[in-house]
């Protein structure tokens, strides 16, 4: 049985102009011959993401949404530009195959990975898979442990240091996810000022420097059949930061039992399945053998919820004003009332 990614027709005013991209392929990868088809990955919330099948390659081509982007978001160069630093240094990451600056090619600036065929997990395990909770449980120690390994990288070593500005790291995240929010905010979801003012009056010190994802998570993870991680995906966001800041992020997707409603109905990430570690277990997982000891990780899962608003409210605000008809990106104003609620009681609670 198969558990790779179902593709569709692309969805209207997604499509991409076969005859442009085919020129494209013979100028750049002449070697790539045979009939090119297109179909297009339906379940991402960021860029567009599509399966391009020449003769018998398969790649993933990406591309930024339709629609007001903001202004560090969707940087098709920054992402191959890390696909190209990684590949030879890190064993999960896509083979980089071709870039295009030129819009007039595609519509925007895109580039091209080799497929990493494989299964990813999303909020329910596919129909026909089951997993016992030791499997689930190591499966989730073997995702933590990846994300640790990316941060035990020397990005010096392998030249990525102008990929980032780790001094200040923390201050700017709040400081720029706190305008990012402001100028996507609507009048229909929360305005997030407590948890911001929060934010900024418990800030740690750094924790020191790392290259970070940014967007780790169950389902930017794929499989093999026995269950071991062959591939990362989604790198448009990584950066050189603070390794915990990142391990909050992906904090804020990980649901677990007790969470209440609210958050199992925004839930993306099968996380809540018997034998999966809790945020906690995450945490301490993480942390040994890494060389970091904070005294709290409440302000940590604090800001990757209120991130994950930012994200959300950036996407839902396109669909607020009219900008994409996707249904889903209209559903996310409703996770943003979730998030507040999530992050609130986190601060009240002192709990991750």
């Amino acid at each position: 049985m198969s558990f790779d990614d179902v593709t569709r027709a692309p969805r209207p005013g997604e499509e991409l102009d076969i005859r442009r991209l085919s020129d494209f392929l013979k100028q750049e990868r002449p070697d790539l011959k045979g009939k090119i088809e297109i179909a297009q990955f339906p379940s991402g919330h960021s860029n567009l993401t599509y399966l391009i099948r020449v003769g018998e390659a398969e790649l993933v081509l990406r591309r930024p949404p339709h629609g007001k982007k903001p202004k560090s978001g969707h940087d098709m160069h920054r992402e191959w530009t890390v696909l190209n630093a990684l590949n030879h240094h890190f064993p999960y990451i896509p083979e980089p195959v071709a870039y295009c600056e030129d819009p007039e090619v595609l519509g925007a600036p895109f580039f091209l990975m080799r497929r990493i065929r494989g299964l990813i997990l999303r909020r329910d395990l596919p129909k026909g898979l089951t997993l016992k909770p030791g499997e689930m449980r190591g499966l989730c120690e073997q995702i933590v442990d990846v994300h640790r390994e990316l941060h035990s990288l020397d990005y010096h070593e392998i030249n990525m240091d102008s990929l980032g500005r780790p001094e200040g790291y923390v201050a700017r995240q709040i400081s720029g996810w706190s305008r990012r929010f402001r100028d996507a905010h609507t009048p229909d979801v929360p305005d997030f000022e407590n948890v911001m003012e929060w934010l900024r009056e418990h800030q740690p010190p750094e924790q020191g420097a790392a290259i970070i994802h940014n967007d780790y998570r169950f389902d930017n993870v794929v499989l093999d059949d026995s269950l071991n991680v062959i591939g990362v995906l989604d790198w448009e966001m990584a950066t050189i930061g603070d390794p915990l800041m990142d391990l909050g992020a992906s904090l804020a997707y990980w649901v677990e039992p007790g969470d209440g409603p609210g958050m199992e109905a925004i839930r993306l990430v099968p996380t809540t399945y018997p034998g999966a570690l809790t945020r906690r277990e995450v945490v301490e997982r993480y942390l040994t053998g890494s060389g970091f000891a904070p005294e709290d990780f409440t302000f940590y899962f604090v800001y990757g919820l209120f991130r994950l608003a930012g994200i959300a409210q950036q996407i839902y605000y396109r669909f607020y004003n009219g900008q994409t008809k996707d249904p889903r990106f209209g559903r996310l104003g409703k996770a943003v009332h979730v998030l507040e609620t999530a992050a609130m009681r986190a601060i009240k609670e002192g709990h991750v």
